[in-house]
């Protein structure tokens, strides 16, 4: 009789042992059914950026923008020959969703002209950081290496490096730009003031505007120093650099760098004289860049 008495017993302290034990694991599982909610409201991701892909760059410039850019392409006799140099030579890339480019390169009787253009897509792998913020961030990083120099200032007080030389891009609304500065160009011989100035100039391929240069070798007059830009993009920026390449020959690189959500666009754009001691001209580079920066910016918003 007490043998069937203890069994009960101990059967009845197991059976509570395993009722304790279950009823442990089902407030464990309550807690961690609240603890998603509470997570999923701790940290938001941030948004991506615009652009998931890059467009293919040799083949972003039209034949009449790089007759513009690069004359020397409309004297080559080869048509093999010129038809390569109108497909310019992609850059070396592992991926061609994250960073692009293509580089051209002329040789003409009256100078060596060079075209690089570079396209990068940002993205950032930090959650807290959306895409377009690391890549302003990045791209600060590439103006403040520019050293831009400070503006100067007008007597009404605003900043005077872009208003100069505006009369010669005043044709910049027109972003498309490939009709304009190239249509033109081939008909127009004029060296005046207005607006179609650098298409003429741009066609004849001729530094004789060179000879006011020298008056600030360095880089170019007051008006057209590296500077701001506000014409497209979100954020842009221009610089000018007149350097010797070891010969006396003195080359011109006009750099204009562009961000659009998170895409950064690089514009190098260099020529050297073939004869002694002409400079290339500033403006008419410049104007050049500008217009290419303006019709690479529109491709993007398109």
């Amino acid at each position: 009789m007490q043998r069937r008495a203890y069994v009960p017993g101990v059967a009845a302290l197991l059976a509570a042992l395993l009722a304790g034990c279950t009823g442990s694991s089902g407030s464990g599982s309550q807690s961690d059914n609240s603890n998603p909610g509470s997570a999923g409201t701790a940290s938001p991701v941030a948004q991506p950026g615009r652009y998931a892909t890059l467009p293919e760059p040799c083949g972003a410039i039209g034949p009449k923008t790089l007759d513009e850019l690069l004359p020397g392409i409309r004297e080559m006799a080869d048509q093999a020959q010129r038809e390569k140099a109108y497909a310019g030579e992609p850059a070396l890339t592992y991926d061609t969703d994250r960073k692009v480019g293509c580089r051209w390169k002329v040789e003409s009787s009256q100078a060596t002209g060079r075209l690089v253009i570079d396209l990068e897509r940002v993205v950032s792998y930090d959650n807290a950081v959306s895409d377009d913020n690391q890549a302003q961030q990045l791209f600060a990083t590439k103006q403040e290496a520019a050293d831009l120099p400070e503006p100067t200032t007008t007597e009404s007080g605003s900043a005077s490096p872009d208003t100069s030389p505006s009369p010669g891009s005043s044709d910049s609304p027109d972003p498309t730009g490939s009709s304009d500065p190239t249509g033109s160009s081939g008909s127009s011989g004029s060296s005046g003031s207005s607006a179609p100035s650098d298409a003429a100039s741009s066609a004849s391929g001729s530094p004789s505007d060179g000879g006011s240069s020298p008056a600030s070798p360095s880089t170019s007059p007051s008006g057209l120093q590296p500077r701001v830009l506000e014409e497209f993009g979100d954020e842009a920026f221009i610089d000018d650099e007149l350097s010797s390449s070891g010969s006396t020959a003195e080359q011109r690189t006009v750099t204009v760098a562009f961000r659009t959500s998170n895409v950064i666009v690089t514009i190098e754009y260099t020529e050297q004289p073939a004869t002694v001691g002409a400079v290339p001209d500033s403006k008419e580079m410049q104007d050049r860049a500008r217009k290419l920066a303006s019709l690479l910016a529109d491709s993007l918003s398109g």
